[in-house]
């Protein structure tokens, strides 16, 4: 009988206790370790993780540590493990640094677009990552197989997975995540002030105000890190903001019926067209796509499907027993899966559907 895969987690606050808790629910055998003992105590006492030491199997290991120590990390962990069948990963917030840094093919940088606004190892829940976009940046160094194999991994854990490059993740995550979180901060601080004066306010918080200010609850130790290390492209999502604020502004002062409601509009229409995340099986269609058998291939495929906003639900690669090409099978959505190989076919991809 094949043994459980193993997996270690390097820092067991929400995000990376709530990896473990994933893991070990799809059968994984998963140890831990924190910079803090008690932490660790407690991650034991209630089965988060299995143990402590690193197997001697390690198949993934997965660093949920702040940004700013991830590279320290990852070389360490790449350095004490030599089994090239290891894949070691992170989930900061902040991947261009990080990627620069950590070169070893055997490193994809990641990045779970999950969170909740409970906090460090209490907070954690096996099903934390079931629907949510789990972003990684692989590079052309990145070998097919430990994007495939990884690839897997989350999405046994529920997490749909999109590629993109680490460069692009910072700026796409400013506005997406970062730029949200300091709005909600500031938006909250605002009231929490008007309140002192005027403590019924508080007491009319609707629902609106209380979305647009949950995410103002979350943690605040993690994210001045994740802020600095993406400074430059917050600042930029800022600057655009601040301008957005003063039209609108404006539109109010002189009564510009017409700017608001255009304004509104829009806004009502593109969160009309978020993306959905559930789809059944049959659903779905089965792309062969047969590509060079070296890295950096499967990255431009699979880049081009986030570009695209085709979501790969599974992934398996085949290799060619002669020859240096390989088949990528993929599953997407049978919705998208004509538009998505005539772009790949347009890159000069060979593409055939099964289904």
């Amino acid at each position: 009988m094949t043994s459980a895969r193993s997996a270690h987690v390097v820092g067991l606050g929400l995000i990376g206790a709530s990896l473990a808790l994933a893991l070990r629910g799809a059968g994984w055998r998963v140890s831990g370790d924190d910079a803090d003992p008690e932490v660790v105590a407690r991650a034991l006492s209630r089965g988060v993780v299995d143990a402590t030491s690193l197997a001697a199997d390690v198949t993934l290991v997965a660093i949920a540590t702040p940004a700013g120590a991830v590279v320290d990390v990852a070389h360490d962990y790449l350095a004490r493990v030599g089994d090239p069948g290891l894949i070691v990963t992170d989930v900061a917030g902040v991947k261009g640094a990080i990627v620069r840094e950590v070169t070893a093919p055997r490193f994809v940088g990641g990045h779970p677009m999950a969170g909740s606004e409970l906090r460090g190892l209490d907070g954690a829940r096996a099903d934390l990552f079931q629907g949510c976009t789990w972003v990684l940046t692989p590079t052309d160094a990145t070998p097919a197989d430990v994007y495939g194999r990884l690839h897997g991994y989350l999405r046994e854990i529920g997490a749909n997975v999109v590629a993109v490059s680490s460069t692009d993740h910072d700026r796409l995550v400013a506005l997406a995540s970062h730029v949200p979180h300091l709005l909600a901060g500031a938006l909250m601080n605002q009231a929490a002030d008007a309140a002192r004066e005027d403590a019924v306010l508080l007491q009319l918080a609707a629902g609106g105000f209380r979305d647009m200010t949950r995410i103002a609850a979350g943690d605040p130790a993690i994210w001045p890190d994740i802020l600095f290390e993406n400074r430059d492209a917050i600042t930029t999502a800022l600057t655009s903001l601040e301008q957005r604020l003063r039209d609108l502004r404006g539109a109010l002062e002189t009564r510009d019926e017409p700017a608001l409601y255009e304004s509104l509009q829009r806004a009502a229409h593109a969160r009309r067209q978020l993306p959905g995340r559930a789809l059944s099986s049959e659903d779905m269609a089965y792309l062969r796509v047969l590509i060079a058998d070296r890295p950096g291939s499967l990255a431009h495929v699979t880049m081009t499907a986030s570009e695209m906003l085709v979501n790969i639900f599974d992934i398996e690669i085949a290799h060619a027993i002669e020859g240096n090409r390989g088949t990528l099978l993929l599953a997407v959505d049978a919705r998208e899966a004509d538009r998505f190989m005539a772009a790949l076919r347009g890159q000069h991809f060979e593409v055939v559907r099964e289904r």
